[in-house]
């Protein structure tokens, strides 16, 4: 007989009081304000074209990918087991999966397959859900979508690569691009001394015969097991931009040299690398002497993505905190029906609405080259999306956590790992300083694109008090001498950036949406914690719009 209870018996709690677990989901369809954005702004196929793409993303499958990506990063392979370089990095399954979801479907692709036609704003969309799987596998994606203007300006070398940057499918094979369906693309940049200011660059480019080779190390390598890498090295004639690939044309592997994987602060599936040139071979892109601006080409298309990414990030931690505080009593009422908490959720729901607008916006004015004041706003939205998106970001990330509480700070859910990404995007392709430098260099030189905005932001004037009243301090602001501007780049950068998306939000979102937004963001009384909305604000119809139902 035995002497030992139960299990039952010995239990001493049951778990009551929890939200249930997330079940398969499709982020398209429960997305109100990406549907209605893509509705207004891109071509019927864009929307039928990422149904399916939200269910993979929101679907548990997709969502432990993520997981056990970021779990388990990438480690460097330095040699074989008889000592010879292999220089690899090996990443889980999990991730390599997750490239196969993005391009086995064309995402890296769309913006140039279906160029002028809905494109950018197909993958940019794409973007924002994929980065709801897993931020870090995306760099890889971003990168390879945004060479090929940058390729386009050396057309011999664009012919050779351009299909297979195009193509669909993924092949992560360390073997040379001849034996690969499909190529991914990386960046090589920055150095020590320089950082940001590359014309600090001590990469040396040298003539050997009909080859150029390059000598030199750089600082950060992204997605260091890329088919190849744009760089820049000096040459006589100045900086220039080159294409240096994993292999020479004769299949011997390049004298690339990892040195040491980055250990970061998040951003943990995607690899960063320190390598070595050593007299590696490279082909160079664009005119002589003229490296910067032909990398720009690139750079300004990953920058859409990195200030597209923390919404989709922003996007995810909403979902994350709304489904926790539905399913969850404190104090004798269900969260999401505490007052206060009403009033955080809203509150992050509108910094989401206006973020997935002015990306979408950014999208179309990629789109419509043929729009003069399109091709204006094209040259300075991607600069002030990215900064204010990413100044946004980590408060966000924090407020949603805590929305949780203490089950937010672990491991086991995805707020913790999105707190740390939230920097990434800040610091990558120019930080903040940077950015807003870009901001202010863009209003000296191109007043075609300050005019575009002028007219942008006319659009929405009348429609709200603080609205008007916040166009008319930005118009006294800008009116003021490049030295009286150049210490308020951040203010100016900010106030751009959050008029445009209260114009976008007045224009084309419920009464609700855009007038709050505006009385929140561009008030009189205005606070930069997230949950102090007006008095009176309509939290209900704004809560309504996180998901349908």
């Amino acid at each position: 007989m035995s002497h030992y209870a139960p299990r039952e018996q010995l239990a001493t709690h049951s778990v009551t009081n929890q939200p249930p677990l997330p079940a398969d989901q499709n982020f398209f369809t429960l997305d109100i304000p990406l549907r209605e954005a893509l509705q207004r702004e891109a071509p019927a196929w864009v929307s039928e074209r990422l149904e399916p793409l939200g269910a993979q993303v929101g679907s548990r499958h997709g969502q432990a990918l993520g997981e056990a990506a970021n779990r388990h990063p990438p480690e460097l392979r330095l040699f074989d087991r008889h000592g010879r370089r292999l220089d690899e990095v090996v990443y889980h399954p999990a991730y390599h999966e997750l490239m196969h979801l993005a391009c086995d479907h064309g995402w890296q692709a769309v913006a140039w397959e279906k160029e002028h036609q809905g494109g950018h704003q197909a993958h940019l969309a794409a973007l924002y859900l994929l980065t709801q799987a897993e931020p870090g596998f995306c760099c890889p994606v971003t990168m390879t979508h945004a060479s090929i203007p940058a390729l386009r300006r050396q057309p011999e070398v664009h012919e050779r690569w351009a299909p297979r940057i195009l193509a669909r499918g993924y092949d992560g094979r360390a073997v040379p691009v001849e034996d690969k369906p499909a190529a991914t693309i990386g960046m090589a940049m920055t150095e020590k001394q320089g950082g940001s200011d590359v014309r600090l660059n001590t990469t040396r480019a040298e003539t050997d015969g009909e080859n150029v080779r390059l000598t030199g190390h750089k600082w950060f390598c992204s997605a260091p097991m890329s088919d190849a890498f744009l760089t820049l090295a000096q040459t006589d004639a100045g900086l220039g931009c080159f294409l240096v690939p994993r292999f020479t044309p004769d299949g011997e592997r390049n004298a690339i040299e990892i040195q040491r994987l980055k250990d970061k602060c998040g951003n943990r599936a995607n690899a960063s690398a320190e390598i070595e040139y050593r007299r590696a071979w490279a082909q160079p892109i664009g005119e002589p002497g003229r490296g910067i601006a032909t990398i720009l080409e690139m750079v300004q298309q990953t920058r859409i993505d990195a200030a597209t990414a923390p919404v989709g990030m922003m996007r995810q931690a909403l979902v994350e905190a709304w489904h926790h505080v539905r399913g969850r009593q404190a104090f004798g009422k269900c969260l999401a029906e505490q007052p206060l908490m009403r009033m955080v959720i809203a509150d992050l729901a509108l910094e989401v609405e206006a973020g997935v607008a002015l990306c979408l916006r950014i999208g179309r004015a990629f789109d419509t080259p043929h729009s003069e004041r399109d091709r204006g706003l094209a040259r300075l939205l991607p600069a002030l999306a990215k900064y204010w998106h990413n100044r946004r970001g980590p408060g966000f990330m924090a407020e949603a956590m805590e929305c949780l509480g203490g089950v937010g700070y672990v491991e086991e859910t995805p707020l913790a790992r999105l707190y740390r990404e939230a920097p990434v995007n800040s610091i990558w392709e120019g930080s903040g300083n940077v950015i807003c430098l870009d901001v202010l260099r863009v209003l000296g030189r191109h007043p075609e694109s300050v005019e575009a905005l002028r007219a942008e932001l006319n659009e929405a004037r009348g429609r709200q008090p603080d609205y008007d009243r916040a166009l008319e301090e930005l118009e006294t602001r800008l009116n003021a001498s490049p030295d009286t501007l150049a210490p308020q780049g951040r203010w100016i950068a900010q106030r751009m950036a959050q008029c445009l998306q209260g114009s976008l939000l007045l224009r084309h979102a419920p009464p609700a949406v855009g007038e709050t937004f505006c009385a929140s963001r561009l008030g009189q009384t205005v606070s930069p914690a997230y949950g102090i909305l007006p008095n009176g604000a309509p939290l209900q119809d704004i809560l309504a719009r996180i998901l349908p139902g």
